[in-house]
């Protein structure tokens, strides 16, 4: 079998996360990491004036109109498309779905908070809404498995 050679890693990705309340789940995960809630409210004014986006599908949020089912945060210091405000590097898109999380998550993020910090960072989650789920110690290492406000689970190393 011949290989190719790599090719480059993407510009940029999102995780999709489903959740109850997108708009609280996003300001929580802009908060906890420290990225900015994307400002779609250019593109938005743009699709509604064509008529391409019914005006039931958007929101009010943080004084400026939004997708009502959708929302994304981003890294501050991402490139970003001017014109939409849609984040061009490490983004995570929360999506509104019907039903609540009554599984364990198939996939999760790991916060790694520094050597020393893991406390004081548990701490400040805990502020913005998270909870504690448990606080392992085995011989690998040790973490603190969280929820944020919709029951998602993360790690907090």
């Amino acid at each position: 079998m011949t290989q190719t050679p790599a090719s480059p890693a993407p510009l940029h990705w999102k995780v999709v996360i489903d959740a109850n309340n997108p708009h609280a789940q996003a300001d929580f995960w802009a908060a906890a990491l420290r990225y900015e809630v994307e400002d779609n409210s250019a593109l938005i004014e743009k699709l509604l004036g064509f008529g391409a986006v019914p005006e039931e599908l958007t929101v009010e949020f943080h004084g400026r109109r939004a997708f009502r089912d959708l929302v994304a945060v981003r890294h501050p210091e991402d490139p970003f498309e001017e014109e939409s405000g849609t984040g061009l590097g490490r983004r995570l898109l929360f999506q509104r779905v019907p039903e609540a999380k009554t599984v364990k998550n198939r996939l999760h993020l790991d916060l790694h908070s520094g050597e020393g910090r893991r406390e004081e960072e548990v701490a400040r989650l805990e502020e913005l809404g998270a909870r504690v789920l448990r606080r392992v110690a085995e011989q690998g290492g040790e973490w603190v498995v969280m929820a944020d406000p919709e029951g998602n689970e993360f790690c907090v190393q």
